[in-house]
């Protein structure tokens, strides 16, 4: 088919997809929402606020090459939330070269945006397309930190953590079951990749603005040593991450070395059918809407150099409707203009940083950031 809409929303079903429809239609921009099951969709967005007022349809897709090509031929931005997105992810993204759209996902699996990077990014390029994996809250906020940091020149290191109030969804649960178990996580020292150890343990870390420490994990590398691998900036950048839950995230580890241990002899294939049975024995259900006064979210960044340090904390509400709103304002944005970057880009590289600091100003979602300087 040949879409008059100008964004599809692949994935709509889920909670994040959701949120991305929700923020599209307060742009104001025509979209169709997609995924396989249109009964699911139809249902999903039917719950959406607001809903009727907006340009939408609903379209039931197969998951191949082909089907994806010709639902987005005609359009001029994917918004992928399909995931795990190393395994789903690569047909989507053939699909945009073949039908030539600008991609946009919500990952936080750092093997495939080093797969996107190094695989998929000429090939956008070549096409004017933007490849820009990882738009969301746990990885774009913290970037937009990072980068007010690097207003200060001669910093070259980023100690990045962040943190949130609430429950993983039923896709974020099987990506970190995913990612433990398929793939390994990275930070980067001197501009090259080095592994984190593999015992699973937890950092206890200093949160700003409060008294008590917290609990984190590497959460699979992020994408943040991806994006800043090239920027002549940066060389060393190490991130830590995890939410405002003590007893949840003291069992994280045991949770994932059993899972580990219970696929590590099975075939790739059987053992995403085994990890999918395991994340939903975890979290089986949507969490509820996100409520400003209870999820809360918090993005710290160090920044230093030789002789210069740079300290800036972002603290904002609903990680979800982060990643919802920077999902539809990135489309928006691409209906009107050219990105700064084609090809394999960051939100910040894409759109800048500043901006889309704007964007969440704008939509009561983070305060004015905290920086404080020393150089």
């Amino acid at each position: 088919m040949t879409t008059a809409k100008p964004v599809i929303v692949y994935g709509a079903s889920g909670y994040t997809g959701r949120l991305v429809c929700e923020y599209l239609r307060e742009y104001n921009i025509a979209f169709v929402a997609a995924g396989r099951d249109k009964s699911r969709i139809q249902e999903t967005m039917e719950r959406i606020p607001g809903i009727e007022t907006a340009a939408y349809e609903v379209v039931e897709v197969a998951h191949e090459v082909g089907p994806l090509t010709e639902l987005f031929s005609g359009a001029s931005v994917v918004c992928n939330t399909v995931g795990p997105f190393a395994q789903y992810g690569h047909e989507v993204v053939e699909a945009c070269i073949a039908a030539g759209t600008h991609y946009l996902d919500t990952t936080g699996e750092q093997d495939w945006l080093i797969d996107c990077d190094e695989n998929y990014g000429r090939r956008m390029a070549e096409r004017g397309l933007l490849l820009s994996p990882g738009l969301a809250q746990m990885y774009t906020t913290g970037e937009i930190a990072a980068n007010i940091c690097l207003e200060t020149p001669g910093l070259d290191t980023l100690d990045i953590q962040v943190f949130w109030k609430g429950f993983p969804t039923i896709a974020s649960t099987r990506t970190i079951l995913v990612n433990a178990a398929l793939s390994k996580a990275y930070y980067l020292e001197q501009n090259q990749y080095v592994e984190w150890p593999v015992d699973g343990g937890l950092y206890d870390v200093t949160v700003p603005g409060q008294h008590q420490t917290e609990l984190a994990l590497p959460w699979g590398g992020t994408s943040h040593p991806v994006w800043f691998k090239r920027d002549p900036r940066v060389a060393n950048v190490k991130v830590l991450g995890g939410v405002f839950n003590r007893a949840l995230m003291q069992g994280v580890p045991q949770i994932v070395a059993a899972v580990v241990e219970q696929v590590k002899d099975l075939p790739r294939e059987e053992k995403y059918k085994v990890l999918a049975e395991q994340a939903a024995g975890v979290m089986n259900e949507m969490p509820p809407r996100e409520n400003p006064r209870i999820n809360t979210s918090l993005d710290s960044v160090h920044a230093s150099g030789p002789l210069g340090r740079a300290h800036c904390v972002i603290y904002g509400n609903c990680n979800y409707k982060q990643t919802g709103l920077m999902q539809a304002y990135a489309a928006y944005s691409l209906l009107q203009q050219a990105p700064r970057r084609v090809g394999f880009a960051s939100g910040c590289q894409a759109f800048g940083h500043r901006e889309l600091l704007g964007v969440l100003r704008g939509f009561g979602l983070v305060m004015e950031p905290v920086l404080t300087v020393h150089s």
